[in-house]
């Protein structure tokens, strides 16, 4: 835990009287391992996370506080103090707090650092943010981080906003229990089931499971499949937990095997490619279930629900015929693309579960009205519920479970309805990926500068494993110039579509990327539209029969010192 400059003097005695609104209250957090062996929680203040905690943790309504929290300048305009608690349960574990303003000029190097270190005992620690050295650099709040000096701890903390004068604070309102027992809950989790469609392929794996023959239920999506927001994330998020009950209740011992490919920020577009390596792990694994989850995450897709329904066909397809769940999981403001992809799973007869039509709903009525939980107890930031919120999603899974086992026994019409018209379109039904290290079995491949490989990638937590596994290992890393090397990277491949998948980031180095294809540029690949370590993909061509192409790859002028990561392509012969 090293030390920065950027550092405010010591704490005085907390403040008593002036108002205040919490961000985070009694708030679970894990220390994911670090390289340098440390544990960090990291949360992210920007891109409305900040007002959408002081909103519903904070019960913040005035739309002036709000502005001002979208801005370092504003922010310190409307915060006098940083009230800080962490409660791990030895009460003698040291950690420090860091709240981070993103830079103008360079993202993550040239902000505010406001660094406060403490024992993890509960106690309230203060910034004051008078006394902080402020970078004239500073653009916005972007994220709190919790370091431990060990990792695999799990604490609980509260952070609240002490307010200027002249400024006034809502009252604190706490969250009532949750009474699983109601009839409100259950009415909430049945809701759920959009549709529970043709549930041959359903009860096929559940009779399989409790006869005792071995069962793989697999789950792809983005980061809510990934875990975010569960504590920990690894035990704790809606798939390992749909996992363990669906085993309880259908399974026979230790039959039941769990698969688990979520990538957090990615849309169906990139789940398409990676579907044969994430989840079949390369024709080792048969999934006899896949739970699919993109609804909040496809805005991102260019095909607009193309790639997802070839995606829900590739699956359906395999020949172990495994059944497929549409999971429609929702953001913090009641938002996600069920209009778009439902009309996916009644074409295909699927069981399609609802988030949104579970909990939304209800969380604008009263307690006597029906309501039966807050949108603070289901959601752990913007976009990812909590571990609450994870357990629901958990029951609403199960649910539609249970009830498919009630039904009569049906036909199979999957093969009947994979031969009728399509809702959007089967382009990408077998699209596959390829990368460095596949590159020679499909094309011709010159890397010129894009020679490296970078270790510094989008990771995750796969299967049940607390660790995570780098993405796209396997890439070409262009780190500058080299007069010795061709300054582009170019390839010749036979197919009828072609989609890169690039590396954003934050990081000033990182600089822009011109693609070309048979001569003609199609696309500039930047990296810092999304500003964060991630995988994005884009489609480069899309044509109606297989053809020689020939693709080139090079920086943009601007940017001909920067570096670039190509991390792979995916293919349609």
């Amino acid at each position: 835990m090293e030390n920065t400059k950027k550092r405010p003097v010591a704490p005085k005695d907390p403040i008593t009287k002036t108002p205040f609104f919490y961000i985070m209250q009694d708030k679970e957090i894990y220390a994911t391992e670090q390289a340098d062996g440390i544990g960090v929680q990291e949360i992210y203040q920007n891109d409305n996370r900040l007002i959408n905690s002081a909103t519903i943790t904070g019960n913040v309504t005035d739309e002036y506080q709000l502005e001002l929290l979208k801005t370092t300048s504003g922010f310190r305009k409307l915060v006098y103090a940083i009230g800080v608690s962490v409660m791990e349960s030895s009460a003698r574990e040291k950690v420090r707090f860091v709240y981070q303003m993103y830079g103008k000029t360079d993202m993550y190097g040239t902000g505010t650092n406001l660094i406060l270190d403490m024992i993890a005992d509960g106690k309230e620690h203060m910034i004051y943010l008078d006394e902080a050295e402020w970078s004239d650099d500073d653009k916005e709040p972007g994220q709190i981080r919790f370091e431990f000096g060990q990792s695999k701890l799990q604490a609980t903390v509260s952070v609240r906003f002490y307010l200027r004068e002249g400024f006034q604070a809502p009252e604190v309102i706490q969250d009532e229990v949750i009474d699983e027992n109601s009839l409100d809950y259950q009415a909430m989790i049945q809701r759920s089931l959009l549709q529970l469609g043709n549930t041959a392929r359903v009860q096929k794996v559940i009779q399989k499971a409790k006869s005792g023959e071995e069962v793989t239920i697999a789950f792809i999506g983005g980061s809510i499949t990934q875990g975010a927001g569960a504590i920990p994330i690894h035990t704790k998020c809606y798939a390992y937990q749909t996992y363990l009950e669906f085993s309880e209740q259908f399974g026979l011992g230790e039959n039941v095997k769990f698969i688990k490919a979520g990538v957090g920020g990615t849309p169906s577009q990139l789940g398409v490619i990676r579907f044969e390596r994430d989840v079949l792990r390369e024709g080792m694994v048969e999934p006899d279930i896949v739970i699919v989850e993109f609804a909040v995450n496809d805005e991102g897709d260019e095909t607009k629900g193309i790639c997802y329904e070839s995606l829900v066909r590739k699956i359906l397809a395999l020949p172990n015929e495994p059944a497929v769940v549409m999971l429609f999981a929702v953001f913090a403001y009641d938002w996600n693309l069920q209009e778009r992809l439902a009309p996916i799973g009644q074409h295909y007869e699927l069981p399609m579960v609802s988030i949104r039509d579970a909990v939304s709903e209800q969380f604008c009525l009263k307690k006597d009205e029906g309501r039966v939980l807050s949108k603070n107890q289901f959601f752990y930031d913007i976009y990812h519920p909590s571990n609450i919120g994870h357990g629901i999603m958990k029951e609403c899974l199960i649910y539609m479970f249970k009830e498919a086992a009630k039904q009569k026994p049906m036909e199979d019409q999957t093969t009947k309805l994979m031969q009728k018209e399509v809702v959007y379109g089967k382009d990408y039904e077998h699209i596959r990926l390829f990368d460095r290290k596949t590159a020679h079995q499909v094309c011709k491949v010159a890397e010129g500068t894009f020679c490296e490989i970078d270790m510094q990638l989008q990771s995750v937590e796969m299967d049940e494993n607390p660790e995570q596994i780098p993405m796209f290992s396997n890439n070409w890393y262009r780190t500058g110039t080299d007069n010795s090397k061709k300054d582009f990277f170019e390839m010749e491949i036979q197919c009828r579509a072609l989609m890169l998948v690039y590396k954003d980031s934050g990081a000033v180095e990182v600089g822009k990327a011109e693609v070309f294809v048979d001569g003609k540029r199609v696309l500039v690949a930047d990296p810092h539209v999304n500003g964060w370590v991630h995988c994005n993909t884009v489609i480069l061509l899309q044509g109606q029969t297989s053809e020689v192409h020939h693709i080139k790859i090079q920086m943009a002028l601007e940017d001909l010192e920067k570096k670039f990561t190509i991390l792979g392509f995916g293919y349609v012969e």
